[in-house]
């Protein structure tokens, strides 16, 4: 398989998803308003962890492009546990791409403790053979749930899959923690945001001052 040319399409659907919620946030910001995005990163599955996955989960290769959906992924990362859903019903509302399924691990979290809300989607990709629609992940997730997803997937990698039981329990409890501290947080999200909008006034106000850019 030349998997340079398969992946091109995935490729590009990152890159766009990126340009296009990188710039929601740009959005929110020339209008001095709290935005429900911190960040946004994404990837495309390396050809060797395309490969593992086929043969863990007995798939063909002819069946990959519909049965692998998180060849294309982006994540989105947000300060509150608000904000998650804030993006999904923005997402929700966009006619550019359609859903295929939604996954929401933060009301029902998975054994391990992980958290996050996951969307997957079919995005319609120009190709010089035409549109072709790409399945991609989205997924969106709070500072602290990305904190302790981040860690766990590096345990994953490092006991291959197999994490000892004493791990899993301190990961459990550290997956409660950071949750717990989501909720703290959501109490002050209020005072959070103002203190943001004085920082951005001032930050404004000053690049004005000195007369650089605004």
């Amino acid at each position: 398989m030349n998997w340079e040319a398969f992946l091109a399409p995935y490729v590009q659907v990152v890159e766009e998803l990126k340009v296009k919620l990188k710039g929601i946030r740009a959005q929110y910001e020339f209008e001095s308003k709290h935005s429900p995005i911190e960040f946004v990163t994404g990837r495309v599955k390396p050809v060797t962890s395309i490969i593992e996955k086929t043969r863990s989960k007995n798939m063909s290769f002819d069946k990959i492009e519909e049965e692998m959906q998180d060849i294309a992924g982006v994540r989105v990362v947000c300060q509150f546990v608000d904000d998650i859903y804030g993006i999904v019903r923005m997402l929700q509302a966009r006619n550019d791409f359609s859903i295929v399924e939604e996954k929401d691990y933060i009301e029902t979290e998975k054994d391990s403790g992980y958290r996050s809300y996951h969307m997957i989607i079919r995005y319609p990709v120009a190709t010089l053979r035409g549109e072709k629609q790409i399945i991609a992940e989205i997924q969106i997730r709070t500072l602290a749930m990305n904190f302790w997803a981040t860690n766990e997937h590096s345990l994953n990698y490092k006991y291959d899959g197999q994490i000892p039981t004493d791990v899993k329990a301190r990961l459990k409890r550290a997956a409660e923690a950071a949750f717990k501290l989501d909720e703290e947080m959501a109490k002050i999200k209020d005072e959070v945001q103002e203190a943001q909008r004085i920082y951005h006034r001032k930050r404004v106000y000053a690049k004005h001052k000195e007369g650089g850019p605004s």
